[in-house]
This record gives structure tokens, C-alpha cells and sequence, in this order.
């Protein structure tokens, strides 16, 4: 456990990524700093703007301090145990206590429950709000509320209550309560959201909701099936994509936030709060790989909603409820995560065509049906659809799995997702017995696979390449064994992976590409990104290289925060996590990876066998 000293952690800029912690109700979710601040909050949802923004600006831009009046302090934080009930332990030289932060699930109004818990001595305690609606630029009304124990505070359509039995005051456009506590008191803050046209949301009895969240959270958790060695970090990831569920509709977000940069004051900086459909796949595999099938067919569920309609319309993400206008605009009065602009609100992403996604649908779809789940609804047209319209473009050039920026190119790993889709359909309907056009499938897909190996593969340096003619490499290349579009031990892939370890290698964690390349359209520079070094993980395994997937899954445990929660990318130079936090592809990979070392075999093929 690290132990922060707040002499060291300044109010007005944001901590380091990984000095946040995570708390969710599954509608939406803050992020808490080791200092007692949240800088991070969206209500109602997700999606919706910001009302604490300090973690892309300064303290102005809104947030909630609850910490010593004597700023030379010492902290540590835990979660209580498998929940998502974060507890930070203050020690100052008049005393100490403990700060229990969480927000109840299951309930109409989304609420921040703050309980300050004395431990030894009489320590004064300031607690600070400030709120700020529409990401920073809205500074609400603040009235006190009739029964005299707190506050509401309106701009616009939003409304937030806090209740307390402490005294506020007003104080510079924030609200301020200093008091002491002694051991064994206690001092709730209960901060709910509704809307300004209804009237404030009902009071909360936050001890009762403490143990009616602790007992959700316990319950969830004893559900897991892993009991392997790694137990912790697998079940800590779990926690933390369950907290990143839209308990509606089953979406999981790729991440609480938009906007922390993949390098320090770099322009990489996007909205990372939709779900997207490359992860239906590897969420599958890992929901299944531990036992949640309750969760794995709510994810199904959203994937086959927000994929309906022509194939034409296919996007590579949706939002919550699976909206597809995610527009993309900047915030030209928040200054960006420690200098990093541009902030983004929206992803113009999802107007990109990437020929991978129609191969994760298929494969998602197609380990569904082995796995036993209930079919898709119209599962089958939906598979004949979506290959009727591949047929007729997967020659094009796409943007990619990467999201490129720079231009259209023949993606080699679009092409083998795209093989992929034909695979699965093939073997569905050969395994399931459904009519099916399978010898003008099994055409298109040998087709497929002769111009990958032609074209993807360099034989002049003896690699497959990032895309078609070039001599890039891509660490998308260590999926091509995954997916089956060659055997492990097939030597253009032996030399592919042998060449992905002596060039996109940083530090022991692998790149996602050279970025100097400029095939992104951007400037160079990012950070490690943490999904690839899984990858290369499952791909020792696959090799039987078993030590060395144990090793570089080891390293990549001991990149989390000493919360057990993990951002985008790895900065090696910086020593210092980088981009959206946390992260769930990052998560997700982390699960599939310790699960199939554990099980001693990839995942997949153990979720078939189940």
C-alpha cells in the first residue's frame, strides 16, 4: 500500500493518472484522488457534461475536497475488500480518520456518499465543494434547502442536493464546512443528482446504503469462478468493467473519461465514454472465462441492438443506449490534463469505416453459440446480411483498428477480420446445420486469405506488415494466431512475432506502432499500450513459452496503481500511466490473459469446452 503525503499533492492541478481511484453505480462514475478530491464526475450518465472537471483543468473547474486542515498529512487507501467502497485513512498530527467514499447502486437517483469516520485523536477536517456544471463553465445557484441539513445548488436543467448535518458556508463560489472529529464519530456528506424542474431528490440514509452497496458489491463478487493465484487483479478487473456497465442496457464503456492524454501535453487526447464494438469479442471471452454469462448475454444484448439496421450503418462504436451520433466538438475553456489540448467532447471515430467490426460481430456471435449462450435474435439473417454486404467491400481501404487519422490504407489486420467474419459464418452453418451460401463464403474467404499473405506479407524482410505494400510493423499482427488465420507455429508468423519484439518493444511493453511513421495523421509520440502487451503475452503461451508469458504478465500487473486499476498506455520514459483511466480493453486483456495461463490453455478454447 503506498502511503501519499499531502505536503506533496497540490489542489489546483490534477494528480498523476494513477493517483485516482474508481467509484460507479453502473449509470455513471468518479474518479477520487489519494488527496480526498473528486476531480472527475459526469451525471446523469457517462456521457452526460461534467460537473467536477478539475481533472482537465484546476480546482475552478469543479470539484470535492474532503481532507486535513493541516495540509502536512499522510494517506493510504484500499477498497474494502471485492467492492467498489473506496476508504482513504488520513493521519495528521492532531489525529486521524478515514474517508469512506462510494455511490449506491440500484437506486433512481444517482448519489456520491462521502462518510468521514473518526480513528484517533481530533482532527480538523475542511470539506470543499465546488461545483461547476456543463464540464467547468457553469457556476450553479445555491440555496439552502428548507430542513435546514444542506444545500441545492441549479444551473439549467440540473440540480444537485448535498445533506449534511455540518454546518456550510458559502465561500468563493464554493461550500465549505471545517469541523473535528473524534474517534468513532461519524460525518456523512450524501451529494445526489436530479432535475431542476422536479423537486429535490429524497434524502438518503447513507449507513444503510453502506451495507446495501457493500452487500451488492460482495454478492457480485463471490460469483467469480477464477480461484488461480492471480485472483486479486482478475477480480479487482472485474469489479472495475461491472463499474464501467450501463446497468440499462448492458453497454460497457471503454472508460469514465474523456480526453487524458496518451503523451503529456500531446494532442492524443479523446472521449473514451461510448462502448465500442471491436471489444464484443474479448468481453465475452472474459465475462465467460469468469463465470458472469448473466453480464456476457446483457453485453450480447446491447451489441445486437446497437448493430440493427442496414449494414451500410455499421459503426465501430455507439453510445450507451447505442446512439450513433457521437459528435465531436472541443471545450476551448478547460485547459486540458496538465497542458493537454485539445479537450474533446464526442468521437469522430464513429464515422469511420473499419472493415474489422463485421469480423467481431461474427466471432462474437459464433463463441456465443458454442459457448451455449441463447442465439442472437434474427441471428442468423444478421450473419447472411452482414456477409452479403462484406462480399462487396472488403477490398477497400478502412481506417483501422487503430483509428487513423491520416488516411485510408489496406489494413492487414482489417483484412484478417474480415476473413474472420467469413470463418465464423462458415463454421456456424456447418456446425448449427442453417442454409447458407457456404461455397460462395468459403470462396470470398480463401480469397481473402491468399491476398493477406500476398499483399500483408513483406518477403523481402520475411514479416507481415501493418498494412498492405509497406514495411511497418503493428502489434494488431500478434492477433492474426488468435483469431486462427495461421498456426502458431507457421513461420511467417514466428518471424513476425520475433520482429514485433525487437522494434515495438519499449522497456519490456509493446508499441502499438512506430508513431514517427505518421500513418496515424498525427504527431509522434504515445505511450505503451498495455492491450498489445497482453497480446504478446497470449502469444508466448500459444508458443509454449510459458515462462515468458507468466513474466510479462507479472510486469504488466505491477504497471497498476496500488488500487489495482490500470489506464490506456504505459509512458516508459515517464514511468507514468497515460491516457483514458481506467481503461477496460486494458482490463479485459488482463483478465483473458491470467485466466488462460491459469486454465494452461487460450480462453477461448476453454469457454467452447465448458
Amino acid at each position: 500500500m503506498i502511503v501519499a503525503s499531502g505536503s506533496q499533492i497540490g489542489i489546483d492541478h490534477p494528480l498523476r493518472i494513477e493517483d485516482y481511484g474508481l467509484i460507479g453505480d453502473c449509470t455513471t462514475a468518479a474518479l477520487v484522488g489519494r488527496n480526498g478530491s473528486i476531480d472527475w464526475l459526469c451525471w446523469p450518465r457517462f456521457d452526460g457534461a461534467a460537473c467536477f472537471s478539475a481533472l482537465l483543468g484546476t480546482s475552478n473547474h469543479g470539484c470535492w475536497s474532503i481532507a486535513p486542515s493541516d495540509p502536512a498529512y499522510k494517506s493510504t487507501w484500499s477498497y474494502r475488500g471485492d467492492t467498489m467502497i473506496l476508504e482513504n485513512v488520513f493521519t495528521a498530527q492532531d489525529g486521524s480518520f478515514a474517508l469512506i467514499d462510494f455511490m449506491p447502486t440500484n437506486r433512481f437517483d444517482s448519489s456520491v456518499i462521502r462518510i468521514v469516520e473518526g480513528r484517533s485523536g481530533r482532527p480538523r477536517v475542511r470539506m470543499r465543494l465546488t461545483l461547476r456544471f456543463d464540464y467547468g463553465s457553469a457556476a450553479p445557484w445555491v440555496t439552502r434547502l428548507s430542513e435546514g441539513n444542506g444545500i441545492a445548488a441549479i444551473a439549467g436543467p440540473n440540480l444537485v442536493v448535498l445533506r449534511t448535518p455540518v454546518e456550510l458556508k458559502g465561500e468563493e463560489l464554493s461550500t465549505i464546512a471545517d469541523f473535528s472529529i473524534s474517534a468513532g464519530e461519524r460525518v456523512p456528506f450524501v451529494l445526489t443528482f436530479g432535475l431542476s424542474h422536479r423537486a429535490p431528490p429524497a434524502a438518503i440514509d447513507p449507513d444503510l446504503s453502506l451495507n446495501e452497496t457493500e452487500a451488492f458489491w460482495r454478492e457480485w463478487s463471490a460469483r467469480c469462478k477464477y480461484d488461480g493465484h492471480r485472483r486479486e487483479a482478475v477480480m479487482r478487473s472485474l469489479l472495475t468493467l461491472k463499474a464501467l456497465t450501463f446497468a440499462e442496457t448492458g453497454g460497457i464503456v471503454a472508460a469514465p473519461t474523456t480526453s487524458l492524454p496518451e503523451q503529456i501535453g500531446g494532442p492524443r487526447n479523446w472521449d473514451y465514454r461510448y462502448c465500442w464494438v471491436r471489444d464484443a469479442t474479448l468481453t465475452l471471452i472474459a465475462l465467460m472465462g469468469a463465470g458472469y454469462y448473466d453480464e456476457a448475454i446483457a453485453w450480447r444484448d446491447w451489441l445486437q441492438r446497437a448493430v440493427a439496421g442496414s449494414p451500410d450503418d455499421l459503426q465501430i462504436m455507439y453510445g450507451l443506449s447505442g446512439e450513433r451520433r457521437l459528435n465531436e466538438w472541443e471545450i476551448p475553456w478547460l485547459p486540458g490534463y496538465r497542458g493537454s489540448l485539445p479537450v474533446r467532447i464526442g468521437n469522430a471515430a464513429s464515422d469511420q469505416f473499419q472493415l474489422d467490426v463485421w469480423g467481431e460481430i461474427a466471432d462474437a456471435m459464433h463463441l456465443a453459440r458454442e459457448a451455449g449462450l441463447a442465439p442472437f435474435v434474427a441471428g442468423r439473417s444478421l450473419q447472411t446480411v452482414v456477409l452479403e454486404h462484406l462480399e462487396t467491400v472488403w477490398k477497400e481501404p478502412d481506417d483501422g483498428i487503430w483509428e487513423v487519422r491520416g488516411g485510408r490504407r489496406h489494413f492487414t489486420h482489417s483484412k484478417v477480420m474480415a476473413w474472420v467474419a467469413f470463418d465464423r459464418g462458415i463454421k456456424d452453418a456447418e456446425k448449427f446445420g442453417y442454409e447458407a451460401p457456404i461455397e460462395r463464403w468459403r470462396a470470398v474467404r480463401d480469397e481473402i486469405h491468399r491476398t493477406v499473405c500476398a499483399r500483408g506479407y513483406n518477403r523481402a524482410l520475411q514479416v507481415f506488415t501493418q498494412s498492405f505494400d509497406s514495411s511497418e510493423l503493428d502489434a494488431s499482427l500478434l492477433l492474426m494466431p488468435a483469431v486462427g488465420f495461421l498456426p502458431i507455429d507457421d513461420p511467417r508468423i514466428t518471424r513476425t512475432v520475433a520482429a514485433i519484439e525487437r522494434e515495438l518493444i519499449s522497456d519490456g511493453f509493446v508499441l502499438r506502432y512506430r508513431s514517427e511513421s505518421g500513418a496515424d495523421g498525427l504527431p509522434a509520440g504515445e505511450g505503451a499500450f498495455l492491450a498489445c502487451s497482453f497480446w504478446l503475452a497470449d502469444v508466448y503461451q500459444m508458443q509454449g513459452r510459458i515462462s515468458e508469458a507468466n513474466a510479462l504478465l507479472d510486469r504488466l500487473l505491477a504497471l497498476r496503481n496500488d488500487l489495482g486499476l490500470l489506464s490506456e498506455e504505459y509512458d516508459t520514459e515517464a514511468g507514468l500511466q497515460v491516457g483514458n483511466f481506467p481503461q477496460a480493453f486494458s482490463h479485459l486483456a488482463l483478465v483473458r490473459t491470467a485466466l488462460s495461463l491459469h486454465y494452461d490453455e487460450p480462453l477461448r478454447n476453454s469457454i467452447k469446452k465448458a
